[in-house]
């Protein structure tokens, strides 16, 4: 499912450009556990900022960075865990947290695991070919700067209703920028550009909604991280009780089914918004979820391991992001017995990183886990990317207070109920499935083949594309071994 198939002429002419940029690529071993970065490395990394255009950050695709702006090496994973004072459940749900990678969001690492097995093939050469990466959000801009650290060119394409933030920030670091109609639910038009951009010999496109890197990457490195997070907390009873996720390029649902073979028991929901509910029953609709998708099942999700989905109001986010970045409302949330120290990292919450935690307070609920219960999601990126909402949301609203922060609270965060959730029989995995088709087949070149092989041989498909890691990690290390640079450091 991911081709390593070496095009001579492009690698070499890959591996000329490392030499010439001083590129020195991690593995995906030391993505999991960076701790295996060579030590010269981490000395240089001590003079890099975190958001610097400097190969050395590729060394920082990694949810275990040191929380510093600059100069900052490894530690644990990073994540807050949301007690049942702030959720209104007796589970603990475990928070990993985007904020702390390149750009402020992990999609840069499923950017790299997108981009780098044509990189080390030489598929895509570096010194030819045009990246062009389609997102509904943070997924560009992720492929934007790792494509700005290795000297590419880049085309983000994005929809025209994201956050201005997103376009500021792509201004400076992306090539180009492609604005296609609509916002987060007009998934088509993006497939649209893409389609045009395939007819150009000089471009590449890494569809996170196709390519298995992404899912590769999420199964081998969140998944451990997670892993890794709860072994620290889970206490003398801790369970792994499940995880969730909102589909977006349905990578990070690949971590699931990591997961799930680590936890045999441990369920993996996926959540989408209750204003266009294309998994829960086959609907369509436009909602304010910024970096979920939805109107189509992305090809990289593996829906027959899927145990449930969660739809969740798009009121319910974006209320509670207004809550947790006014200070009326943070002060709130103290007077209700939340630790004063966790309400002032709630910046970390992105609207979708609040659509997932939902989702995880809505699963509690229907499970009726308790306090020995553990659940897990990921904060894709904080709320530094919706600074523009909130003042939105104030000119629509006025001035916030103390009332509405009760009411904030006690609906979009407490009124969670268990509507809008289904878990999966057999034959609703296969409808979901099935839905590929009219994205997939149809339109976007596969096979029907293809299709039954992601359902009848998981084996081969999905199990495939999880140990290609190791295969990737050797091109990756006879990469670097051809440009000579780690014997220099």
């Amino acid at each position: 499912m991911i081709d390593l198939t070496i095009n001579s002429k492009g690698l070499k002419n890959n591996i000329e450009r490392a030499k010439e940029m001083n590129i020195i690529l991690p593995t995906i071993e030391q993505q999991i556990d960076p701790s295996k970065v060579p030590e010269m490395i981490k000395e240089k990394l001590t003079k890099v900022g975190m958001q610097d255009i400097d190969p050395l950050n590729l060394f920082r695709i990694t949810w275990k960075n040191e929380q510093k702006d600059f100069g900052g090496l490894y530690h644990g994973p990073n994540y807050i865990v949301l007690p049942p004072e702030l959720t209104g459940v007796k589970a603990r749900i475990i928070c990993m947290l985007g904020k702390w990678f390149p750009i402020g969001a992990h999609k840069v690492g499923a950017a790299f695991g997108c981009l780098v097995p044509p990189l080390v093939t030489g598929q895509f050469d570096s010194t030819y070919h045009k990246g062009a990466w389609p997102s509904t959000g943070n997924y560009c801009r992720g492929g934007a700067f790792n494509s700005a650290l290795l000297g590419c060119h880049s085309i983000a394409i994005l929809p025209e209703g994201m956050s201005r933030e997103r376009f500021d920030w792509l201004e400076g670091v992306a090539s180009e920028v492609i604005a296609t109609p609509g916002s987060e639910s007009n998934v088509k038009a993006i497939y649209d550009t893409v389609a045009e951009l395939k007819a150009k010999d000089d471009v590449w496109v890494f569809n996170q909604f196709q390519e298995m890197g992404n899912y590769m990457w999420h199964y081998n490195v969140t998944a451990n991280a997670i892993s890794d997070a709860f072994e620290e907390i889970k206490g003398e009873n801790g369970r792994f009780a499940g995880m969730a996720f909102c589909s977006g390029s349905a990578g990070t649902m690949g971590s699931g089914d990591r997961l799930k073979e680590l936890y045999p028991t441990a369920k993996l929901g996926v959540g989408e918004s209750l204003q266009c509910p294309t998994l829960l029953d086959n609907g369509f609709g436009d909602h304010r979820i910024e970096g979920i998708g939805d109107r189509h099942v992305p090809w990289i999700h593996n829906v027959k391991n899927t145990d449930m989905v969660i739809a969740i109001d798009d009121e319910d986010p974006v209320e509670t992001l207004r809550l947790f970045n006014e200070p009326i409302g943070r002060a709130y949330l103290k007077e209700q017995g939340v630790d004063p120290e966790l309400v002032d990292l709630l910046g970390y919450f992105g609207i979708s990183g609040i659509a997932n935690a939902l989702c995880c307070i809505k699963m509690a609920k229907y499970y009726e886990l308790d306090e020995n219960d553990v659940v897990a999601t990921v904060l894709t990126d904080s709320a530094a990317m919706y600074g523009s909402r909130i003042e939105e949301l104030r000119a629509r609203d006025g001035e916030y207070s103390h009332e509405k922060a009760a009411i904030d609270f006690h609906t979009h965060i407490l009124g969670e109920k268990t509507d809008a959730m289904l878990e999966l029989r057999y034959t609703d995995r296969k409808r979901i499935h099935n839905l590929k088709y009219y994205t997939w087949v149809e339109q976007q070149g596969k096979t029907a083949e293809e299709l039954n092989a992601l359902w009848y041989d998981q084996e081969g498909t999905w199990g495939a594309a999880a140990k290609a890691a190791s295969k990737v990690d050797d091109l990756i290390n006879e990469f670097n071994e051809a440009t000579g640079l780690l014997k220099k450091l």
